[in-house]
């Protein structure tokens, strides 16, 4: 073994000049590479507190605590908005952190989610139940491959099919808003359309608003202060329902958008 890690001339191999279990990432400075050793504390303790908040989630959920775990799913994606904004604004990216986030997202917008619908309502389907939850949990799966293989090669202000933290949302605003309802078959049923419609539309060819291309550096009149004070007081009255009732709007607009879209063309054709 120790051979293999020698040159041909004798000497060490750069290569193995590294402690094992250490991550080595190899950039580009001023056109070289460089190899650079360790990671970025900051933006990866905020998808570690991302992840703790998705696992908790469960953890409540287990304990029949849902809305405590609705809430954790919402700080998650509070969390996940973080890491990543935070670690451009201190330039420390890495490809470390991409896979860590795309991990933690998993768990926090895949599993929890998931889950946490199962305990809360479809448990009691049995077969059904878990077969309705795995949809959501493979959907969310496919969504965040899909996404990290299409990074730089798709139109910045669309995403495509439904990002799966929107998706998360509308499960747990759903439980957040009917966890003290009594069981009943309209619930269920609705549980059911949001569960596995979520995971469908994450899938799907879709294409959603990013609201990347929305200028937040820029100057804006005096008056927009009043506009997001007026948000946080509309969340503030029932953040339950406000943020289950804006995030199933925003997933809804998605195919309302693809099918306005689609008239027109239709119609073109046909006088053609």
């Amino acid at each position: 073994m120790t051979e293999e890690r020698k040159s041909a001339d004798g000497k060490q191999n750069p290569d193995y000049e590294v402690e094992a279990g250490e991550v080595v990432e190899e950039e580009l400075v001023e056109g070289a590479p460089v190899r650079r050793k360790g990671i970025y504390l900051l933006p990866n303790a905020l998808t570690t507190a991302s992840l703790f908040s998705g696992f908790y989630a469960i953890v409540s959920a287990a304990n029949g605590v849902f809305d405590n775990a609705a809430i954790a799913i919402f700080v998650s994606m509070i969390l996940d908005g973080l890491d990543g904004r935070v670690a451009r604004m201190t330039n420390t990216q890495s490809k470390f952190g991409e896979e860590y986030d795309s991990l933690a997202d998993m768990v926090a917008f895949g599993v929890a989610p998931g889950l946490v619908a199962f305990f809360w309502s479809l448990n009691a389907f049995d077969k059904v139940g878990w077969a309705v939850t795995f949809i959501y949990v493979a959907g969310a799966a496919l969504r965040l491959a899909r996404f990290n293989t299409q990074i730089g090669s798709v139109d910045k202000k669309f995403f495509v099919g439904l990002p799966s933290p929107a998706a998360a949302a509308c499960v747990a605003g759903l439980v957040w808003c009917f966890h003290l309802f009594e069981p009943a078959a309209w619930l269920t049923l609705l549980t059911m359309v949001v569960v596995a419609g979520t995971g469908v539309l994450m899938v799907s060819n879709i294409l959603y608003r990013s609201f990347k291309d929305l200028d937040l550096r820029g100057r804006v009149p005096f008056a927009a202060i009043l506009l997001v004070v007026l948000v946080f007081v509309v969340i503030a009255l029932d953040p339950a329902t406000v943020l289950f009732t804006g995030f199933l709007i925003y997933a809804l607009s998605g195919p309302v958008r693809a099918l306005f879209r689609g008239k027109p063309r239709k119609a073109s054709g046909a006088a053609d």
